[in-house]
C-alpha cells in the first residue's frame, strides 16, 4: 500500500497584502481600530468627502426597518448604522418605542465611541452594546429580524464563518444587509482610484490621525476583498437566498442583501 502524506494546513491569512498567523489577525485588526478610534469620524468624512453618510442612509433605506424588529448591527461600534435605524423606527423619541438593536464590535474603544455618540444624539433607548467577535457572536439562534454590517465584514479573519454566524442568529425570513467597499465598475478609473488609495489615503491618515499605516491597511484590505459577484457566492454558500446587490458610487462601495428562507 502506498503511503500518503497529508499536506499541512495553511495557518496564515492575509492582513492587507501581508501574510500573518491566522490567530493573530483579530488582534492586529483590533490594534488598527484602537489607533484610529479618536479620529475615526473626521477621517471617514475626509477620505470619502462625506459620501459615506449617503451610503449609510442608502443602507437603512433598503433595509426599511419596522418598529418591533429585533436587529443586530455587527462591527457597528461607531453607532452610525444603529443610530440611523433607531431614529427611523422611533426608538430615540420614547422609551416606549418598540424594537431592540444590539450593537456588536470586537473593539471596546469603538463601542465607547458609539455609546457616547448615541447619548449625544438622544438615542437612549433600545440600544445594547456588546463586545464580540463577528465569528463567535454571544447571541441566540434564530432571534433577529435583521443583521447589518457596514465596512466590517472585510476585516474578519474568516468571512465564511462570519456569514454562517449571521445566518444562525437570524429568524427564518430574516435579512442580512452588508455595506462594504467593493470594486469599481468603470475600469478606466482604476489607476486614479489606486493612486488615491495608496498615495493619498495613508498621507491623510498620517496627517489627521497620526496613523498612516492604518490607512495603508485599509486600502490593501479593500483590494483583497471579493468583488460584488464573489461576495454573492459567499453569502449564498452560507445558506442565504434571494441574494442581490446594488453598486454605490460606481462600485466604490456596494450593498449586498440576502434572506434566511
Amino acid at each position: 500500500m502506498r503511503k500518503t502524506t497529508r499536506q499541512p494546513t495553511d495557518t496564515t491569512t492575509h492582513f492587507g497584502f501581508e501574510r500573518v498567523p491566522t490567530a493573530a489577525k483579530a488582534g492586529r485588526v483590533r490594534e488598527v481600530f484602537n489607533a484610529v478610534a479618536p479620529r475615526y469620524d473626521i477621517m471617514n468624512d475626509l477620505m470619502s468627502a462625506g459620501i459615506h453618510r449617503l451610503w449609510k442612509n442608502a443602507m437603512v433605506d433598503w433595509l426599511a426597518p419596522r418598529p418591533g424588529w429585533t436587529m443586530v448591527d455587527v462591527a457597528g461600534g461607531t453607532g452610525d448604522i444603529a443610530i440611523r435605524i433607531a431614529k427611523r423606527i422611533g426608538l430615540t423619541s420614547s422609551k416606549l418605542g418598540t424594537g431592540n438593536i444590539t450593537v456588536c464590535d470586537i473593539n471596546q474603544n469603538m463601542l465607547e465611541l458609539g455609546r457616547d455618540r448615541a447619548i449625544d444624539q438622544g438615542a437612549l433607548y433600545g440600544l445594547d452594546w456588546v463586545a464580540a467577535d463577528a465569528e463567535h457572536l454571544p447571541l441566540p439562534n434564530m432571534h433577529y429580524d435583521a443583521y447589518t454590517v457596514a465596512f466590517g465584514i472585510r476585516n474578519v479573519t474568516d468571512i465564511e464563518n462570519a456569514l454562517t454566524e449571521a445566518y444562525r442568529v437570524l429568524k427564518p425570513g430574516g435579512r442580512l444587509l452588508c455595506l462594504e467597499f467593493s470594486h469599481l465598475t468603470i475600469p478606466s478609473l482604476n489607476k486614479l482610484y489606486d493612486a488615491y488609495s495608496f498615495a493619498v489615503l495613508p498621507r491623510l491618515g498620517q496627517a489627521f490621525a497620526g496613523e498612516g499605516s492604518a490607512y495603508k491597511y485599509l486600502a490593501e484590505s479593500i483590494r483583497r476583498f471579493p468583488n460584488q459577484a464573489g461576495l454573492v457566492k459567499l453569502i449564498t454558500k452560507a445558506g442565504f437566498g434571494r441574494v442581490s446587490y446594488r453598486n454605490l458610487s460606481g462600485g466604490i462601495a456596494a450593498l449586498h442583501s440576502g434572506w434566511r428562507l
